[in-house]
């Protein structure tokens, strides 16, 4: 957050002027950057596609041909003659993608917006960019923090920070950079000093641990192998505090694989502070190789009290006998299953 990307795309919109330097563009450009962005409120959903188009600079035959396209991919075809100040944030955001997706530019610019949508226009959206992009051949310019959606659709990325280009080559790489980029960054620091953006504050994790079975810290461990993981939590205060401390698992591209809380298990902890300290033993892991991360999330009282959006460790999963035959298998899939055959 706060790296510059929406003020770069911005930029290569023209909406904003570069303070210094220069942006060189080859092709006709269409960004969909917030909410209703190039909207006009006062017109309505067909005045504004025709007004887009515009802009743009086609012809009115060509925004007739894909006129019936645009409200199909919508779903706004009962408002389109409404204003669109009228229209919800969802109903905005539908037309506001429809109308840059379709009227065919050379490059489209896409922010982090598609957060808005539900999950179902969502999953439309990626397709419909992938289908300019693939079968079009056409530029998509996507900035978002999923790293799930950024893997299905580009093939290469850039990784910003602080506004400087940190990295830029094939997806995958960028990807695992960004992420390698926050594990670092915690990496052996005290976790409540992170600043957060949620949670009342009143219970903190401070450390975070990954164990091996003989509860040694460890980078690395086998499937099939027991590991640990340690929560080290402070109290803000001292007062007698029922706890839930939940944690989740995510994958290289930050897609969560599985969570646990102690609430699940009935695992009640109490405590009057100041710290506490606590471990979850996974039996057998069943994780294929590759290399997975903590996210973790504690309630005080019934508040939420932390959930920090930085993953607190990761730990590296390599080939295990899970089965005991004497094979390692390959990781065709992020978990091993274990039953019988009858």
């Amino acid at each position: 957050n706060g790296a510059g990307k929406s003020t770069l795309l911005k930029i290569l919109s023209k909406i904003t002027a570069p303070t210094t330097g220069e942006i060189g563009v080859n092709g006709r450009i269409a960004s969909l950057l917030e909410v209703g962005t190039g909207f006009h409120p006062d017109l309505t959903g067909r005045e504004n596609i025709y007004l887009n188009g515009a802009i743009l600079g086609m012809r009115k035959w060509e925004i007739n041909k894909k006129f019936d396209e645009i409200m199909d991919f919508a779903g706004v075809q009962s408002y389109i003659d409404t204003p669109v100040k009228r229209y919800s944030s969802g109903m905005k955001v539908r037309l506001g993608f429809a109308v840059a997706a379709y009227l065919e530019p050379e490059i489209l610019i896409v922010d982090e917006v598609l957060a808005v949508g539900d999950t179902e226009f969502q999953r439309k959206c990626i397709g419909r960019m992938q289908d300019v992009s693939k079968n079009d051949g056409r530029t998509v310019l996507f900035v978002s923090h999923n790293m799930a959606a950024v893997k299905n659709l580009c093939q290469r990325g850039v990784l910003i920070n602080n506004g400087q280009v940190a990295m830029i080559g094939d997806i995958k790489d960028v990807i695992s950079g960004y992420i390698d980029q926050g594990i670092v960054e915690n990496e052996g620091e005290d976790l409540a000093s992170i600043r957060r953006t949620r949670g009342t504050g009143a219970v903190l994790f401070k450390q975070f641990r990954t164990l091996d079975s003989q509860g040694l810290p460890t980078e690395t461990v086998l499937s099939g192998e027991d590991i640990q993981f340690e929560f080290d939590l402070i109290f803000s205060r001292k007062m007698e505090t029922k706890i839930d401390i939940g944690f989740s698992i995510h994958a290289d591209n930050e897609e969560i694989l599985t969570y646990l809380y102690t609430s699940f298990t009935n695992d009640e902890i109490v405590s009057e502070g100041p710290h506490i300290k606590k471990r979850f033993v996974w039996p057998k892991l069943p994780l294929t190789q590759g290399r997975y991360f903590i996210k973790g999330r504690v309630v005080a009282n019934g508040d939420e009290a932390d959930w920090p959006d930085f993953f607190l460790g990761s730990f590296y999963v390599d080939g295990g006998d899970f089965y005991g035959t004497g094979k390692h298998i390959n990781p065709y899939a992020p978990f091993l299953i274990q039953g019988q055959w009858k």
